[in-house]
């Protein structure tokens, strides 16, 4: 049974027998009154199909390949005899199939014509030798500069510092004009003697931050020195600098002074490179990829021996070797066997580097450089690494512990300067390295006497598959250690590190945890048993069950809350947290485990403990497969959320209130009672009262309760029994209710709008007009700019949009018994009447174009479109001639509107939008018109007159126009329509 209004005809109505009187659109009879035309929309469909046609494939397919036909054709004009052609046809492939090699044809034949292109062929091949020698090593090598920073943030000082400042002389710089070249060298020669016998200046009392600010100084002079063409001054700075690295008069600053020298050192030897480089590049030709020593030009061989003749000169060891180690590469311009020659000579000059400390960044610098200019040459490196461990006992010797005793630092403290040298020394022998070359170096590691921070090095730089399948070894080396000069806990974290990117072996998995644990648990020092315990949580949860992750996390708990210490420690609990989450995928294991919500309660900084609840939440979303009504995630998830929604206060930046939003959506998401719909309205109640200040979050539930009361009218299949149809009415009550809290007008608008439909299609008829009516009352309060994306636009277009959509819904509304009829659409135009619309807008007419299209359909006997079991107005009026009178008499109305703005745009600089807006008008009329009535034929005859009068129209838009009049005209009952187009002549510009 449908529902009706209880609408039988417009004679018992008020206000239905005449004009209506229930709005004031009291417009003045228009001139030309309207007449719908009748529409048979099926036959309509039917004609708008397109025809089917069958087609011959043959060995046609639009993928197939394009073969391109030339042909050349060519007159022969002959005394006596006809014209004749001759033609001749090829083949050519398509280009745009073909595979270009290298560059295009365009580029090398402009490159061919363009010195600067040929300059920047040449950068492009250097470039990409480069990038090819870099890929010599894998990906799987960490890389020299991941590590740079780390060792910036960690070694710093706050103690002075003192550095020796270059100063340039006259000579220098009145040498470069001598013109003679002998003379030109011994004046260089001069400039290197004048640096040797102390041309510099000491700053002394430099913090650390005006010390890197030098050196910052003194990698630009390089700079500036060599691009003025004063190499032997860039030479000089290389070798001042290198200097430093002698100094170790504040010890706890030498691995960052090394990170920033070594910065320079490159710098030099990338610009000696390409310097001699760009030597062996002539106009004709660019060196190949991998050249050989045969492609080089005795001249650019000639100056690469003066760079290692001039390095070979410095008197002073240190520079000597790092300046030469620099240019290494430089040695495939003299031979082929330059650089495995040099490498050995290079690992024997650090044995006469007599403090342990600049030894080993010394052999960790020529590793560095080692393994970018021949990483395949693991010969010289491993014997760098056996030369290390020779000297390795240096480290315990009195002339370090005197040294360390006069500037007052500890052993435990000197040991971790090693580390970064180590390690990456570590790092390049072991890379690749087969496993009885890392056996033979962990052996020779174990046989050194307090060999802690050797198997620090071990565990840090080894191949985690191969530490992980021999952790009860390390564990027992680990034992052994002596703990007074590199602490143990230390030495179980880097283990820990190696076993949560491999899996030990099985049978061993507890074990190692009892072992570690018992030195973690142990210690008394908050922040070292926080390093550890972060490190070894991931394990515990990768191998084992909540019960041992309970216990590290009471554990953790334990040691953290005494004083507070966990203040200090946010980092690291919020490390352990996500990764408790990330191996936890059963969200209802996590929540159970005893001590996680307790965890949780140590983050009492807001701004910590609403990331740590966002990382939780992002995961549940992430990783929730189905959706939920488990009671345990259901009260974690909405006390986490909670967390989240009050922070948000007046100072919450927009950005941080929508990441919020989506958290808390995506959590409402994934919630579900099934067919249980009463209980998840019940839960919908909850989480409006709990996150009433996010906007999104409320627009999300309003649609979840729409979603939901659809659910129950499929469900139903349309027929509610009492007990749906009052939960659906509890829906639509709470989506009325929950809308005016929100503040976007539009959003208001539109959720009016979609809620009313939602009330519509499951028969809440009076529920549907409040929604409708509440939309319309919200109109003027639209402003007229909004802002969106953070941009102000003006508003009227988006109203444009939403009073379209509007128009669409209100066909199929069915009119009150009470309000007369269509008193939706009477207060809609009267709000739009009323509406304080742009001065130059023609938003207002396209509105009422649309309302015009609207009556039309509403004038058919059958409409467009229906919702099940509702009756809209063709059946509850049945075409009846008072309401058809009704209907034309507001589109009378409607048309002096628009024909009373046309002519207000008779003026020249509107001229253009009278011509759109007349046309528009006349597709309307020619749409939707009954175009036999005599007088609507005239209005279109003169609006077309009017859309060209002044030459703004648009001719092929005219042409399509008419062509399309012509083609109606030949269908049955549009006849009428020829002679329309016998009255519509087109004018051409003049």
């Amino acid at each position: 049974m449908a529902v009706g209004r209880g609408v039988a005809c417009l004679g018992g109505r008020k206000g239905a027998g005449g004009p209506c009187t229930s709005g004031h659109v009291t417009v003045k009879m228009a001139a030309f009154p309207w007449r719908s035309r009748n529409r048979n929309y099926k036959a309509e469909f039917a004609s708008c199909r397109l025809e089917a046609v069958q087609l011959e494939c043959g060995d046609y397919h639009p993928l197939k390949p394009i073969t391109v036909t030339e042909s050349k054709t060519k007159k022969v004009n002959r005394k006596g005899s006809t014209s004749s052609t001759c033609s001749s046809s090829s083949s050519v492939a398509d280009p745009l199939s073909s595979i270009l090699d290298g560059t295009d044809p365009l580029s090398l034949f402009a490159a061919t014509l363009d010195p600067a292109a040929m300059a920047a062929a040449t950068d492009s091949s250097r470039k990409k030798r480069e990038k090819d020698g870099n890929t010599a090593v894998g990906s799987d090598f960490e890389p020299w500069a991941n590590k740079r920073g780390e060792i910036l943030a960690r070694y710093t000082t706050t103690e002075r510092l003192s550095i020796n400042l270059f100063m340039g002389s006259e000579k220098g710089r009145a040498g470069a004009t001598v013109s003679a070249m002998s003379e030109k060298v011994r004046t260089r020669l001069e400039e290197l003697d004048d640096f040797e016998e102390g041309s510099q200046k000491e700053l002394l009392n430099l913090t650390q931050q005006d010390y890197v600010n030098r050196i910052e100084e003194l990698n630009q002079s390089l700079k500036d020195a060599w691009a003025s063409d004063q190499k032997v001054k860039a030479l000089k700075i290389v070798i001042q600098c290198s200097k430093l690295l002698s100094d170790t008069s504040v010890i706890q600053f030498y691995p960052s002074k090394f990170v920033l020298i070594t910065d320079i050192l490159d710098t030099f030897g990338k610009l000696v490179y390409e310097r001699i480089f760009s030597m062996c590049v002539d106009s004709c030709s660019v060196l190949p990829d991998h050249f050989s020593p045969e492609n080089i030009n005795d001249t650019a061989k000639e100056t690469c021996l003066n760079w290692f003749f001039k390095i070979a000169s410095i008197r002073e060891l240190i520079p000597r070797f790092y300046v030469e180690a620099s240019i290494l590469k430089c040695n495939k311009f003299l031979s082929k066997t330059g650089i495995s020659e040099c490498l050995p000579r290079l690992t024997c000059m650090i044995r006469g580097v007599g403090d342990p400390l600049v030894a080993v960044y010394a052999r960790a610098y020529l590793c560095r450089v080692g393994m970018e200019v021949a990483p395949h040459l693991k010969e010289s490196l491993n014997k760098n690494f056996f030369d290390f461990l020779l000297t390795f006992k240096q480290i315990h010797g009195d002339t370090v512990q005197n040294q360390l005793v006069v500037q007052g630092v500890e052993l435990p403290s000197y040991l971790p300067l090693y580390s970064p040298a180590m390690d990456w020394i570590f790092q390049c022998i072991s890379y690749r390295a087969p496993e009885a070359l890392l056996t033979e170096m962990m052996e020779r590691c174990k046989k050194l006497g307090n060999n802690a921070l050797l198997l620090n090095s071990v565990m840090s730089a080894f191949r985690a598959e191969f530490i992980a399948t021999r952790s009860m070894d390390f564990i027992g080396m680990i034992k052994e250690c002596d703990e007074s000069g590199f602490p143990k806990h230390l030495l179980f974290r880097s283990l820990g590190l190696n076993l949560a990117l491999a899996d030990p072996p099985e049978n061993d998995r507890l074990q190692i945890l009892n072992e570690a644990w018992k030195v973690i648990t142990k210690l008394k020092n908050p922040q070292d048993y926080v390093n550890c315990a972060e490190v070894w949580v991931e394990y515990t949860c990768k191998h084992f069950t909540k019960r041992e992750v309970n216990t590290v996390l009471a554990d953790v708990i334990k040691h953290m809350t005494p004083d507070r210490a966990f203040e200090d420690c946010y980092p690291q609990l919020q490390s352990i947290i996500k990764k408790v989450i990330t191996h936890f995928h059963d969200f209802s294991v996590l929540f159970s485990v005893e001590k996680f919500l307790p965890f949780l309660d140590m983050f009492q900084k807001e701004s910590v403990r609403v990331e740590v609840c966002k990382s939780i939440t992002e995961a549940f979303v992430k990783q929730q497969q189905e959706p939920t009504k488990d009671p345990v995630i259901l009260n974690a998830l909405l006390h986490i959320c909670k967390t989240m929604h009050d922070s948000v206060n007046a100072l919450t930046l927009e950005d941080e209130k929508r990441t919020l939003a989506h958290l808390i959506n995506g959590f409402i998401k994934m919630v579900s009672f099934g067919r249980d719909f009463e209980q998840q309205l019940s839960f919908y109640v909850e989480c409006r009262s709990m996150f009433c200040s996010l906007e999104p979050v409320l627009v999300h539930l309003i649609h979840s309760v729409n979603r939901l009361a659809m659910e129950t009218r499929k469900v139903m299949k349309g027929n509610h029994s009492r007990k749906t149809a009052a939960f659906v009415r509890a829906c639509v009550a709470y989506c009325f209710i929950t809308i005016p809290s929100l503040v976007g007008v539009f959003t208001r608008l539109n959720l009016y709008l979609h809620s009313g439909q939602v009330a519509l299609a499951n028969q809440c008829l009076s529920q549907a007009d409040a929604f409708f009516k509440a939309a319309i009352s919200l109109v003027p309060e639209v402003p007229r700019t909004i802002s969106v994306d953070g941009k102000v636009r003006p508003s009227e277009s988006f109203l444009l949009e939403f009073l379209c959509n509007f128009f669409s819904t209100l066909l199929i509304v069915p009119d009150h018994p009470e309000h007369g009829v269509l008193f939706l659409v009477r207060e809609l135009l009267n709000v739009i009447q009323d509406y304080t619309w742009e001065d130059n807008s023609d938003d207002r007419i396209r509105i009422y174009t649309c309302v015009l299209h609207l009556l039309s359909a509403m004038s058919q006997e059958t409409y467009l479109y229906h919702i099940d079991k509702v009756d809209s107005n063709d059946s509850l009026y049945g075409g009846d001639s008072k309401f058809l009178a009704e209907n034309n008499r507001l589109c009378e109305a409607v048309m002096a509107q628009i024909l009373g703005h046309l002519k207000t745009l008779g003026k020249d600089e509107a001229l253009k939008r009278q011509s759109t807006l007349g046309l528009s008008f006349f597709n309307s009329i020619l749409a939707h018109g009954d175009l036999r009535n005599n007088k609507l034929n005239q209005l279109s005859v003169n609006l077309w007159h009017l859309a060209q009068r002044h030459g703004c129209a648009d001719t092929r838009t005219m042409v399509k126009t008419l062509e399309y009049i012509k083609k109606r005209s030949k269908q049955p009952d549009m006849t009428h329509l020829t002679e329309l187009a016998l009255r519509l002549p087109l004018q051409t510009r003049t």
